[in-house]
């Protein structure tokens, strides 16, 4: 596969979204900004959100929705790689905000979940009904760390609740093409998991001893040292999980019994969507190198959004 880069020294780009006009929306976690990628490459902020922007998406509304975290500290690896390392010491609290992409101007939807305040909102997925699922990844601190969950919510502000928790470090989350499977990717146990949806925010349990109710779709190779971050499905039904440290993609048939790897030259390989022509072109964050880059000729075309723009 041939690897086009399309932007560096972006600050650990993370949320890619394929617009229809060939540009892509991103979100640059160590800057605290939702920006485009043009296709000529310039790079251009649409909204300065403080912070710790992670995940985004198209809502129904034409707005994009952002997971924010509420900020990392840094540190610099070897190699000049930047990498996360807890939460950071101006850490803001985690939300959903939504940003007008015509004005810049954005808002908080979410704060809290029954009286609970989000920790580390991740990433995000729409369902066909309008609402939206997303991961809360929690923070980790010098000597403990939260557990997260998996919830779900209206755009509008006028709803939301817990599908799933306690859940640990619950990152990617993604639907499967009939919307009748959600999964999400566990960074920490690099696990894939997925749970039965019964309706619109609903999730089917499994019972003990699964740890939070969903069925594991697959688990990293005990020789391999990664994690895994967020992700993308196919057409097919593949799931296309980003991985940490054995940096590319991880990609999954929905069964868990065929798993293949395509390398690429970042350890902090963070995530994928799809767009171009019939969406076979990859687009895919490299953090800590700060690139975006595109492979045009993906194996199998890309599952098509619920909502784009």
């Amino acid at each position: 596969m041939k690897i086009r880069e399309l932007a560096t020294g972006l600050q650990f780009p993370e949320g890619p979204i394929a617009m229809n006009d060939g540009s892509v929306l991103l979100v640059e976690i160590a800057r605290g900004t939702l920006t485009r990628v043009t296709p000529d490459g310039k790079v251009h902020v649409v909204a300065d959100l403080g912070g710790g922007p992670n995940g985004a998406a198209i809502g129904p509304d034409g707005a994009v929705y952002v997971c924010n975290n509420g900020g990392f500290a840094w540190t610099r690896d070897p190699g000049n790689y930047l990498r996360p390392i807890g939460q950071a010491h101006d850490y803001s609290g985690g939300r959903i905000e939504r940003v007008n992409l015509h004005t810049g101007k954005f808002e908080r939807v979410y704060e809290q979940v029954d009286g609970i305040g989000l920790r580390g909102p991740n990433d995000l997925v729409f369902d066909a009904h309008g609402g939206f699922y997303f991961t809360d990844l929690g923070k980790v601190r010098e000597h403990e760390m939260d557990r997260g969950g998996l919830f779900y919510a209206q755009p509008n502000g006028s709803g939301i609740h817990a599908v799933a928790k306690p859940v640990m470090t619950p990152n990617g989350i993604a639907l499967s093409p009939n919307g009748q499977t959600l999964y999400y990717a566990e960074t920490e146990g690099a696990r894939l998991w997925a749970f039965d949806v019964t309706a619109p925010g609903q999730l089917r349990k499994d019972p003990w001893p699964s740890p939070q109710g969903a069925r594991m779709v697959v688990a990293s190779p005990a020789n391999h040292w990664q994690r895994f971050d967020s992700m993308a499905v196919d057409a097919e039904g593949n799931v296309c999980v980003a991985t940490l440290m054995h940096g590319g993609i991880s990609i999954v048939s929905p069964d868990g019994q065929h798993v293949q790897h395509v390398p690429l030259p970042d350890p902090f390989t963070t995530n994928i969507c799809f767009g171009g022509p019939n969406r076979r072109t990859a687009y895919i964050t490299l953090s800590a190198t700060g690139r975006l880059v595109a492979i045009d000729d993906w194996p199998t075309a890309g599952l098509a959004l619920n909502y784009n723009a």
